[in-house]
């Protein structure tokens, strides 16, 4: 008995317009730049017109994207609310895969956006085994003080101790499949964001990503008891942000690309994996051949790294020992400089920089769940 289970993060999956782009040049779309706008009301008026032109082609990839996991349940991240993520299926993915996701979960979480965790699942696997909800639970809510993660890095970041760890959230599934239980902890860290303090992004926020890994890790523990948990069938799935391993670009399409995988001394990740609690699937591919995001901010600063997560607990990592997860990168932009031999052909539209799948590629596993 086996399940297909993936995560993806789909990027601003809204049924909502954000005006903010008026006042905020950050958050103007770089088309509406161009035009010299007299108003606020015109500014909302082209501004619909653009993202609803834009949204149509992107989520057709984004459907693509999905549909090419073949998965059997999708942790998915940046989702608005149950209404948009029905909308898409409905009007989107389910014109690829037919009879598909007909049970969909999300709730609410702590993101200032709006964007949050869900999860999409049919109802049985493509062997015939029933996929059962049993129960969701949000912790959203946990805080700081809470599970006694405050810390002085912490504090210099701005983060009081009654202020709640999740930037989204923790959120909890369990559900059945075949009549054999496992447990889903859907997350999305702390972006890296900007520089500052004399610190590159992922340095400045990582103090927040490590306090969300303990907690995500705390969680576990408290559920199953933290001499057993390790042994349990569930799995982390989500965005993390945050890699141990980058593969670093240099050159130009010219003269050739030069590609370098560049270890870290630090990452959140480790706060999981840790005493073999858990086991970042995706390391079992290639070092060249992990990554599921590709970020630059021009030629200075380029490199490919794995954001995107399946984590196993040892025991369901044990249980699937010989399997290896795919990772989806045919909606990917052009832009995205691929190490030669992992060049794959691209969904249709898919262009420069947009339209797009995702920034993110979906990883996808085979488990055995007998």
């Amino acid at each position: 008995m086996s399940l297909r289970l993936a995560t993806f993060n789909v990027e601003n999956l809204m049924n909502r317009f954000d005006f903010s782009g008026y006042r905020n040049q950050l958050n103007e779309d770089r088309t509406l730049a161009l035009f010299d706008i007299k108003s606020e009301a015109e500014y909302r008026m082209l501004e619909q017109a653009r993202a609803i032109a834009q949204s149509d082609d992107t989520r057709q990839l984004t459907a693509l994207a999905i549909a090419a996991t073949r998965a059997d349940i999708i942790c998915m991240q940046e989702v608005d609310n149950i209404e948009a993520l029905k909308a898409f299926e409905y009007g989107y993915l389910f014109k690829m895969v037919g009879e598909g996701y007909r049970q969909k979960y999300t709730t609410a979480g702590n993101d200032s956006r709006g964007i949050d965790v869900a999860v999409m699942m049919r109802n049985e696997t493509a062997q015939g085994q029933p996929i059962e909800f049993v129960r969701m639970t949000s912790h959203a809510y946990v805080t700081y003080e809470q599970f006694g993660l405050h810390t002085p890095e912490l504090a210099a970041l701005g983060n009081d101790a009654n202020e709640r760890i999740f930037r989204r959230d923790c959120l909890e599934i369990d559900v059945t499949v075949g009549g054999v239980p496992l447990t889903l902890y859907l997350v999305h860290f702390k972006s890296m964001g900007s520089p500052r303090n004399g610190l590159d992004g992922r340095e400045a926020t990582m103090p927040i990503r490590v306090a969300e890994a303990q907690a995500v890790r705390r969680i576990i523990e408290e559920r199953f008891g933290k001499d057993h948990a390790a042994d349990k069938r569930w799995a982390i799935c989500g965005d993390m942000n945050d890699y141990r391993q980058r593969v670093k670009i240099e050159g130009d399409s010219f003269d050739g690309y030069r590609f370098q995988v560049i270890d870290e001394s630090q990452s959140c990740i480790n706060v999981l994996t840790a005493g073999g609690f858990c086991e970042n699937v995706v390391e079992r591919r290639p070092e060249m051949d992990r990554w599921s995001f590709y970020h630059t901010r021009g030629p200075q600063e380029r490199h490919l790294c794995q954001l995107d997560y399946i984590l196993l607990s040892k025991g369901l990592a044990a249980k699937n020992a010989t399997a290896v997860p795919d990772i989806i990168r045919s909606g990917q932009p052009w832009r995205v400089i691929f190490p030669v031999g992992q060049e794959v052909d691209r969904f249709p539209r898919a262009g420069w920089d947009r339209p797009k799948a995702s920034d993110h590629c979906p990883v996808a596993i085979t488990l055995d769940m007998a």
